[in-house]
């Protein structure tokens, strides 16, 4: 396998397609079962929601206007470019290639509903009493993951570099 091996660059395209895919459908789930703002209790911790989020997040910069839309699509669009030349250079590297891969997979689909609908469709619901965690979505947790998988993928390269 060599740097640019187009098999396993395919392969991380075809995961990050994989996570754009599995947010979009529950999104579309959500968005035929529930009224906006309607939620459904599942246990003590956890409901089911429907919020649209303008911004980023936890909803920073939701209330400027409308250009985050535009900004956030950007930046999206250009990390995700840059995550392909990544995965394109790096096709071996097996943690930051699945890392990358949720990353891009996560702000695709987030890219699709701003693009579509205007906002970020968001419906995970965690709470402990009365304190909500902001809502958010598979996308997001596509990007959560990879980017701790990413702080890992480093701490493990910085702990083989002094061994």
């Amino acid at each position: 396998m060599n740097a640019s091996s187009p098999k396993t660059f395919f392969l991380w395209l075809a995961l990050a397609a994989a996570v754009t895919l599995a947010d979009q459908a529950s999104k579309l789930v959500i968005l035929a079962c529930f009224h906006l703002g309607e939620q459904m209790p599942l246990n003590g911790f956890f409901n089911l929601t429907l919020v649209y989020n303008t911004g980023a997040s936890f909803g920073l910069l939701a209330n400027m206007g409308g250009w985050q839309r535009w900004l956030f699509t950007a930046l999206a669009l250009f990390v995700c470019l840059w995550i392909g030349v990544m995965l394109w250079k790096n096709p071996r590297q097996r943690l930051q290639g699945t890392a990358l891969a949720l990353i891009m997979g996560g702000a695709l689909g987030n890219v699709i509903d701003r693009l579509v609908r205007g906002a970020v469709v968001d419906f995970l619901d965690f709470h402990l009493t009365s304190w909500h965690w902001p809502a958010f979505n598979l996308a997001d947790s596509g990007i959560t993951l990879g980017a701790a998988l990413l702080i890992l993928a480093g701490l493990l390269e910085q702990r083989e570099g002094k061994a």
